[in-house]
């Protein structure tokens, strides 16, 4: 099904990249990251989510039209609407503090604080140990992104980081 997307664009994103896969037993397994339950691929009329190799919820922003049905959807609240014009964001939802998200996750966000000290537009914060963008200061270019020692801060286009 076509879509005919409305400007300002905005499609859903789940903040979760599914670096708990590292987890062998349910203790080191991460409680706050997708657990693939496919609630969210239901929700959506669009075919615009679907459950990727590492079983966490993917969004493909061409079909998406921001609906934001399958943010209702999700019991682990890590989907939301998103600014397509700003690509930058926050893949990880882990709360807890360094070592505990480190021992869970090959790339959680680990609450350094690195990302605010370099975002020039004062764009970025680290609230419950986590990152939190605000796109309406977000200039887009990526230090964020380049400089997170985890990885936990992406780019949604592949250019500056790995999708």
């Amino acid at each position: 099904m076509a879509v005919k997307k409305k400007f300002p664009y905005r499609a859903a994103v789940v903040a979760c990249n599914g670096g708990c896969r590292a987890g062998k037993t349910q203790d080191t397994k991460c409680i706050y990251g997708c657990i693939g339950c496919e609630q969210c691929v239901i929700a959506c009329k669009f075919d615009a989510i679907g459950i990727n190799d590492f079983g966490i919820a993917e969004v493909d922003e061409s079909k998406c039209i921001a609906c934001g049905k399958c943010v209702s959807y999700c019991p682990q609240n890590l989907i939301s609407i998103h600014s397509c014009s700003n690509p930058i964001v926050v893949k990880c939802s882990n709360h807890d503090k360094g070592k505990a998200a480190r021992s869970v996750c090959e790339v959680s966000c680990i609450g350094c604080g690195l990302c605010e000290k370099i975002c020039t537009a004062d764009a970025i914060r680290v609230i419950d140990s986590v990152a939190v963008i605000d796109e309406e200061k977000c200039l887009s270019c990526g230090m964020c992104a380049v400089n997170c020692p985890r990885g936990a801060i992406m780019d949604l286009r592949g250019i500056l980081t790995g999708r």
